[in-house]
């Protein structure tokens, strides 16, 4: 429910800002918060611009979560609409080698997103949806002049865990 007034949070900036972001990139593991995201961007018709970047490693379960919770949330909160397959946009191409073992580039994707922006992504969730971020980025899968939210969820003190991955910066 949380993530449905992140959705009319985020339409209330836009209108302030003058402008809407045309995707919204976010960590997907158990569903909730993607599947809350789909809910309250449905009302705006722009469901499938919520790019979830799985770090689960289990997409097709991850994926049957999503729709699950995404689709009693609607029926909770009387959407009005049905939450179809195309709604839900899950990316599986960043959560390995393993669920919480960061890759090479999940590290590279950390460490530049520390040293050109001081956020701090952890290994085991926004350092994978970083990673996937800036990938997709990179191989164009945003149209030029797209304007990407990424939705940071927090996860920073994971980092203690991976201290002997981050000793030298």
């Amino acid at each position: 429910m949380g993530y449905i007034g992140f959705a009319e949070e985020v339409a209330e900036q836009e209108e302030e800002l003058g402008f809407k972001f045309d995707y919204i990139v976010v960590c997907v593991v158990t569903g909730s918060t993607q599947a809350g995201m789909i809910v309250g961007f449905k009302n705006q018709g722009r469901a499938d611009r919520v790019i979830g970047i799985d770090a689960s490693a289990t997409v097709e379960q991850t994926r049957a979560q999503v729709t699950e919770i995404s689709r009693k949330t609607a029926e909770l909160v009387g959407l009005g609409q049905e939450i179809t397959e195309d709604d839900i946009v899950i990316n599986p191409d960043y959560a390995y080698p393993a669920y919480g073992v960061p890759s090479d580039e999940t590290n590279d994707a950390i460490r530049l997103a520390a040293q050109t922006e001081a956020m701090m992504t952890d290994p085991v969730y926004e350092g994978k949806s970083m990673q996937g971020m800036i990938d997709l980025t990179r191989k164009g899968f945003f149209p030029e002049g797209s304007r990407v939210l990424y939705a940071h969820l927090g996860g920073a003190p994971a980092l203690n865990g991976y201290s002997y991955y981050y000793k030298d910066g």
